[in-house]
């Protein structure tokens, strides 16, 4: 595996101004972003542009809003079944709008590094396979929550499962958190929502 970190000047630097949305796509409010502390130490080097076999991660924000919206638009009904379990997000009546706000939304989560979200571009950069989450997660002893998605196009093509394997070997060596928890994944989600209902009633 070849990781690639370059500084964060760059990938800002790519950006104009997130869709998976932050709103739409992380299931927050499209509200300010929440009030939480870092996520990450102050001397922890954030990367901002990662390579992998096949594809590349660079930050979510309003420069790649055409190419994230229609990624998730073209497979709604399968990311309400796979990434949200609701028909909040992805839905046929977002608009370019509601688009560009989720993407400023995730950008300044990111520039304040409470939560870091990530497009998963293909090489040449033209179009989204999926995305990547790093946040704040909601249940006691873990130091983070990461979530990801792919398209249906990607997930028939068996990136899905690709792409987590990588996902999760980047955060172990990249990343400093000690645990992590991938909802749906290395945590069934009905487990987990029990999980996340009894921290909140706690």
């Amino acid at each position: 595996m070849r990781l690639a970190v370059v500084g964060a000047g760059f990938a800002l630097a790519m950006m104009v101004l997130a869709a998976r949305p932050a709103g739409a796509q992380t299931g927050q409010p499209k509200s300010a972003p929440a009030q939480v502390s870092s996520l990450v130490p102050a001397e922890f080097a954030v990367p901002t542009h990662v390579e992998g076999v096949g594809f590349r991660l660079v930050p979510l924000g309003p420069a790649l809003v055409k190419i994230d919206f229609d990624a998730y638009m073209s497979s709604i009904e399968h990311l309400q079944k796979t990434f949200t379990r609701s028909t909040a997000w992805p839905h046929a009546a977002l608009s370019a709008a509601d688009a560009m706000q989720d993407m400023e939304s995730e950008q300044a989560r990111f520039q304040a590094r409470k939560s870091f979200a990530y497009a998963v571009l293909t090489p040449d950069g033209t179009r989204e396979r999926g995305s990547v989450y790093v946040s704040p997660g909601p249940v006691a002893g873990y130091d983070a929550m990461v979530r990801l998605w792919v398209t249906k196009a990607e997930y028939d093509a068996g990136f899905d499962a690709e792409l987590y394997a990588w996902v999760r070997a980047w955060v172990a060596k990249e990343w400093p958190f000690a645990k992590v928890t991938y909802p749906g994944r290395a945590i069934a989600w009905d487990e987990w929502d029990a999980m996340v209902k009894a921290a909140k009633s706690g």
